[in-house]
């Protein structure tokens, strides 16, 4: 490669890397794994060695990633947050050693190292004044973080009072568990709710919420691994300062091991590779670091990084295995997931059988066949993943796989949709997919249940008191006060919330079903239109697409969901409990609104948005989120923002409550 195709190749990966570094540490949504992230740094730091006279400052290879966010207060830190130089094999290993011993020489100190986990999560400092945790910071850019002391406040494992009174700096590593992980991305999944990338990602973006509730809400943790400044001790080593830390009540990284040269450090980071599995944490990697804390001064940093500490990242390892079967799983939501069953293989330190092959585009994409002899690979801490088929190994004997047209848990149909890449379960009484629907059930925005929410349901089903919709029904008072210590109040006032519920109007049931597709303005025109939920269910697809806010897709969606027995037996089931079927809403004669569109902003005071908005829809008119030069009016109310500024500015009319009045009379 000569200087121009250098220059230009140097200038693209620092593009590259700065929009995926933004996701990764910015906004905590990351496009590309780590790994991947890896090899483009690794190919830029290796361009801009060859050719120094393009190294710039604004390189990523020069600087810390990340930055601060709006919205925070700036912390100056007083030692430098600095990160790491990764590394990926173990000659690179042996020659860091090499740089060490030729400093050893150098200045006459003693050479031993610590091996520690690289935890996978988002750095922060903890500052503490006579033991008291005063405040806490993020890296940000290493010179310049955030303060997200109230977050911080909320972890469990940060000591608000040290067990000497010391003043200290330290640094640790936020992070969510695997198990605590997974239980959150569940919960989100029944919830609709966006699943977290990974859990450094879930991590970082909880601690840089403004609402200091939400942090709260999460499973965070933290482990110490380093003190950053204190004037009132001093150590000569690293691994004694970690076991001090431990004594003050810090929650240290409990992986942490003296080594004497760089074999043990070698059989170390085997050990841990061999062990990550294990793991209650996410780790990214092993640092090695100089012990010597007065031998460290006199190394040095650079800029972004310390010269007696390096980061080994575990390269990841391929294998070759047969896919002996495809089986799908029903998830909470319906979806229909192709599970590869692998004749058992050690990867990365652990023995793979199974693992995801996503969806059908993906088995497509890579051609796979039930029998192929596959590669699979694992990096770090990732899921494995089948990487390709062995075509030339191929005896003819493989098969082809196909989705299921019929549910594998509950028998119903399953669809997959225009522009969707999943297929899903559309059996409302399937046992895969029960707790999210009745979740969405009691609901706000279903059959709002006040009290029945996702813990109290899961409670319920653990105890075999509910295990469909139809069940919430049939619940009595001694059930659900042996959920609470002294629950006889709550028991009440959740039998009172499920009784209000079975006179809730039509829309609210039919919003309550979760029919894929509808929500609840759907819902409310459904209602409108059918009168009853029995005419409902007796409509044909061209019935129902013939109303005009309904396409053809949501209309087969409706038709399908009530043709399954699953959907006809919960229905007689409610109705048999009691639960109104029926539209109540009194109908308004004239259709004074017919043709306009209402926009409604800020906080009303004389109804309630879905009131205004039922009292517009029943004269005709249709409600919007948002303003457009269509829009004929906008309702504001108290602290309306952007959509009255937008409103102004497009010249739209702009109404108070008392002129809706006036309108509506």
């Amino acid at each position: 490669m000569n200087a121009e195709e250098a220059k230009k190749r140097i200038e693209e990966l620092r593009k590259e890397t700065a929009y995926h570094a933004k996701k990764y540490y910015d906004d905590d949504e990351p496009e590309i794994s780590d790994f991947e992230y890896d090899m483009l740094m690794v190919e830029l730091r290796n361009l801009e060695k060859e050719f120094p006279e393009f190294i710039s400052k604004d390189s990523l290879t020069q600087k810390v990633g990340g930055t601060v966010k709006e919205g925070f207060e700036k912390v100056e830190h007083e030692v430098p947050l600095q990160s790491l130089q990764d590394i990926f094999s173990f000659e690179e290993l042996y020659a860091f050693d090499s740089r060490m011993k030729k400093a050893q020489e150098e200045f006459d100190r003693e050479l031993k190292y610590v091996v520690e986990t690289k935890i996978d999560g988002l750095s922060v400092a903890l500052e503490y004044v006579k033991g008291e945790f005063v405040r806490g910071a993020t890296r940000g850019n290493g010179l310049i973080g955030e303060d997200i002391t109230d977050n911080l406040k909320t972890i469990k494992n940060i000591p608000k009072k040290l067990k000497e009174p010391i003043t200290i700096t330290v640094r640790g590593e936020v992070f969510i568990g695997k198990e605590e992980f997974d239980k959150l991305n569940e919960e989100r999944e029944i919830l609709e709710e966006p699943l977290f990338a990974n859990a450094r990602n879930a991590a970082a973006g909880s601690l840089r919420q403004l609402d200091s509730k939400i942090a709260a809400s999460r499973p965070l943790d933290i482990y110490i691994f380093n003190v950053q400044k204190s004037n009132d001790i001093e150590f000569s080593s690293h691994y004694e300062s970690l076991l001090y830390l431990e004594k003050l009540g810090f929650n240290v990284n409990p992986v942490k091991v003296l080594c004497n040269n760089i074999d043990e450090v070698i059989k170390e980071i085997e050990n841990i590779g061999e062990k990550r599995e294990q793991l209650s944490f996410g780790i990214d990697g092993a640092v090695i670091k100089v012990d010597n804390l007065p031998f460290r001064e006199e190394i040095g940093t650079t800029f972004k990084t310390p010269k007696w500490a390096i980061a080994y990242k575990y390269p990841p390892e391929q294998k070759e295995t047969i896919l002996k079967e495809i089986v799908c799983q029903v998830g909470r939501t319906g979806a229909i997931t192709p599970m590869a069953i692998l004749e058992p293989v050690k990867v990365a330190g652990s023995t793979i059988s199974k693992t995801t092959l996503h969806n059908e585009d993906f088995i497509k994409e890579k051609d796979l066949k039930i029998g192929d002899h596959v590669i699979i690979q694992k990096a770090g801490d990732v899921i494995p993943e089948v990487v390709k088929a062995i075509k030339e190994k191929r005896t003819g004997e493989e098969k082809e796989f196909s989705m299921p047209t019929k549910c594998p848990v509950c028998g119903a149909d399953t669809v997959r949709e225009d522009g969707e890449a999943v297929w899903r379960c559309i059996g409302i009484e399937c046992s895969a997919r029960n707790l999210r629907n009745l979740v969405h059930f009691a609901s706000k925005e279903g059959m709002d249940i006040a009290g029945l929410g996702y813990s109290i349901i899961e409670q319920l089903i653990d105890k075999n008191l509910i295990k469909n919709i139809s069940d919430i029904y049939y619940l009595n008072l001694e059930d659900i006060a042996s959920l609470k210590k002294d629950g006889n109040k709550f028991a009440q006032n959740l039998i009172n919330a499920i009784e209000k519920s079975k006179s809730n109007d039509l829309d609210k049931l039919i919003c309550a079903l979760g029919i894929r597709h509808v929500g609840n303005k759907t819902a409310k025109i459904l209602a409108r239109n059918f009168k009853s939920l029995d005419n409902l269910m007796q409509a044909s697809v061209e019935e129902i697409s013939s109303i005009n806010e309904i396409g053809e897709i949501m209309a087969k969606s409706i038709y399908d969901f009530f043709q399954q027995e699953q959907t006809k037996d919960l229905i007689d089931k409610l109705k048999e409990s009691g639960v109104n079927t029926q539209y109540l809403v009194n109908e308004v004669s004239d259709n004074r609104f017919e043709g306009m569109s209402f926009v409604l902003t800020g906080k009303l005071e004389k109804y309630t948005r879905d009131e205004a908005s039922d009292i517009i829809e029943r004269l005709g008119g249709k409600t919007s989120g948002s303003v457009s030069k269509k829009t004929d009016y906008v309702l504001a109310g108290e602290d309306a923002g952007s959509k009255l500024t937008k409103a102004e500015s497009l010249g739209v009319k702009v109404i108070t409550e008392d002129e809706f009045e006036e309108m509506i009379k």
